[in-house]
């Protein structure tokens, strides 16, 4: 505990960690807009440039009582948003990913759930783990056969019998109620 008087003289007492965080916040009011302008800069739009901000902000803070006694706290923030900048970019799915601004137009399938799903889901999980990936792949995620054998590392014959296999088990054990009426 740390005891202080001010001018006014009303003594305050605060903890390490409020003093802690009120040097970090005093130090984030000034030092934010210029990183948020380096860490758009690196990105190149506003949006990765805030997720990448906070990321190295969040770093700054859990080291700030190792940090506040370096030299230059702000080349340190600089180099973590460098660093994560870096880190982010050499993951794969982050490649793949690109921040827009128009929406794509998507289908929606907007039915009404009467607990069938459900129902079916449970029986599926009863599948051996084998057929239950199979079922899975081809009618959850709607991969072709081909797809599915390379994705479970089998043949197009394995897909095909698992999946004839698997649905033969759920049309005996699942009760009719939940067959729709065109697949009968």
């Amino acid at each position: 505990m740390q005891t202080t008087v001010s001018t006014t003289g009303v003594t305050m007492t605060s903890t390490p960690a409020v003093t802690r965080d009120a040097e970090f916040e005093a130090w984030l009011q000034v030092r934010q807009p210029a990183l948020h302008r380096t860490a758009w800069a690196l990105t190149g739009n506003p949006h990765d440039a805030a997720d990448l901000l906070q990321t190295a902000l969040a770093k700054v803070y859990l080291s700030w009582e190792r940090v506040r006694e370096a030299s230059s706290v702000d080349a340190y923030a600089r180099r973590i948003l460098i660093n994560e900048h870096t880190s982010l970019w050499r993951r794969a799915f982050k490649r793949r990913e690109h921040a827009t601004y128009a929406v794509p137009e998507t289908p929606v399938s907007d039915t009404y759930d009467d607990g069938r799903n459900q129902a079916l889901w449970t029986f599926v999980q009863t599948l051996s783990p084998k057929q239950r990936a199979v079922v899975v792949l081809r009618y959850y995620e709607e991969l072709s056969e081909a797809e599915t054998a390379a994705a479970l590392g089998v043949s197009v014959g394995t897909v095909k019998s698992q999946c004839s296999r698997a649905l033969a088990s759920l049309r005996e054990r699942a009760p009719r109620s939940l067959s729709p009426e065109e697949y009968r």
